[in-house]
């Protein structure tokens, strides 16, 4: 089982282009998500994040990133405030039975017992899950050295989002993954704002130094600030009241 790990980032045309140049395309795909969860929001509320996609289920489950004495160094801290890490479960058994321990707790109950069945309907009413989130998502993904992929996508609903990904084995090493998360984001900043200057230098040199800082900041290449994902953004626009429970419980 392995666990990704993921900094989100704004892209643009200028990104694709750079991408085309720098990476190996591994192609365009599109793809359905549809979201579950109680009506309490016992999974996300929790940080665990049941999705179908394609057909397919998968639950994305929280990994803490803490090392054995509890402490981080000021640079790891910061790679892993701009990371996001989950383990991710595709077996549709084992995913039946997190989701009825996250829910019921490890006790649980026997009347709700699940089983693996095709019948997506039988075991998301025992459990008394619903969809609360849905949209289509076409996705470019490019790999560049070291294991590292980077995705572009172009949600429904009008977002566009970034993500540079590392795959690790559950229990591996964290903090190399954030480091080479770290590099790509840094090498993609540099070529970007390359790219601003040289064509805003020919007009202005002061306006060529505040094109560089604002699109360095809000691409999220570089700085502390992270940037959201496709479901932060749907929250916030279409369930409010679900995106400030999960504002207050410090999930997003």
């Amino acid at each position: 089982m392995s666990v990704e790990v993921e900094r989100k980032f704004l892209c643009s045309e200028d990104t694709l282009k750079i991408l085309q140049k720098i990476g190996d395309c591994l192609g365009q795909r599109q793809f359905h998500d549809q979201y579950f969860d109680s009506p309490g929001f016992e999974l996300t509320l929790r940080d665990f994040w049941l999705r179908k996609r394609k057909g397919c289920w998968e639950l994305k489950c929280p990994v803490s990133t803490v090392n054995r004495t509890g402490e981080l160094k000021e640079e790891q801290s910061l790679a892993a405030k701009l990371c996001t890490h989950y383990k991710e479960i595709t077996n549709l058994p084992e995913i039946q039975q997190r989701v009825k321990e996250v829910i019921e707790g490890p006790c649980g109950d026997p009347d709700t017992e699940t089983t693996p069945s095709q019948e997506d309907e039988l075991w998301l009413s025992k459990l008394n899950l619903v969809c609360f989130a849905e949209f289509t998502t076409v996705r470019r993904s490019f790999t560049l050295e070291e294991g590292v992929q980077i995705d572009l996508d172009q949600a429904d609903f009008g977002y566009h989002v970034g993500e540079i990904e590392v795959l690790i084995p559950e229990g591996g090493d964290v903090h190399s993954a954030q480091e080479k998360i770290r590099d790509a984001a840094q090498k993609l900043g540099e070529l970007k704002a390359c790219k601003w200057t040289l064509t805003a230098v020919i007009c202005d040199m002061m306006f060529s130094k505040l094109v560089t800082f604002f699109f360095f900041f809000f691409a999220g290449l570089s700085g502390d600030e992270r940037v959201e994902g496709k479901m932060n953004v749907y929250l916030k626009r279409y369930h409010p009241e679900h995106y400030a429970k999960l504002l207050s419980a410090h999930v997003l």
